[in-house]
């Protein structure tokens, strides 16, 4: 028989802020590709690319993820500021996921046993403002940011780290993340994990783990 879940480790992006890369390429360049077919590619290769996976973890600054994307792909260093610097200004909470996680706040004052967590790759930068901006932060008991421990998911060693610090039991543990690699990576350590492709049905998915 499963235990039953009292910790709830939140990933940021896309499953409690909106995050979608294509359309915020597709927006900033207008049609203008670079050399690619679409603005998914030409995004895949921005935000999915190694230098940005280096920002991140917090070994590489928001300049030289700058300067080395614009070497690689041609683009001028004034156009991908304009791109990737206020990133952390225009990240919105998604009204819907937002409920839930206040819903999971309330039930804690009935549940004791339930604590709230994030486990977020976020650049430095961007976290920081998170931190500013949001009150609704500091409803978790406790959370990482990628570039804060130099280390990223799906790297084993992040979950590892936020499991010793706030002494998580993997057989109460529930993930949720929009990214089956992420997820894979926590049910490796007996997490289990909700794998939220669509924010707008979280509410029906966390429904069997209430």
């Amino acid at each position: 028989m499963q235990k039953e879940i009292s910790n709830f480790v939140f990933d940021f992006g896309a499953v409690l802020f909106e995050w979608d890369p294509a359309m915020r390429v597709e927006k900033h360049f207008e049609g203008e590709w670079f050399g690619f077919n679409n603005a998914t590619e030409l995004a895949k290769n921005i935000f999915g690319h190694p230098t940005w996976h280096g920002f991140d973890q917090g070994v590489r600054s928001m300049d030289s993820v700058i300067e080395s994307t614009s070497k690689r792909l041609g683009i001028e260093v004034d156009q991908l500021t304009k791109l990737i610097e206020p990133i952390g200004e225009d990240l919105a909470p998604i009204a819907s996921s937002l409920k839930i996680l206040e819903e999971l706040r309330i039930r804690k004052q009935e549940k004791p046993s339930y604590r709230l967590f994030f486990l977020s790759n976020m650049p430095e930068p961007y976290a920081r403002v998170l931190e500013r901006k949001h009150h609704f932060l500091g409803w978790f008991d406790g959370g990482i940011f990628s570039a804060d421990v130099k280390l990223a998911k799906p790297d084993l060693k992040i979950y590892k780290l936020l499991a010793d610090r706030c002494d998580l039991d993997p057989r109460e543990t529930l993930f949720i993340d929009d990214q089956l690699l992420n997820i894979q990576a926590a049910e490796v350590l007996g997490w289990r994990g909700l794998h939220l492709q669509t924010p707008s049905l979280f509410a029906e998915k966390i429904k069997q783990f209430l």
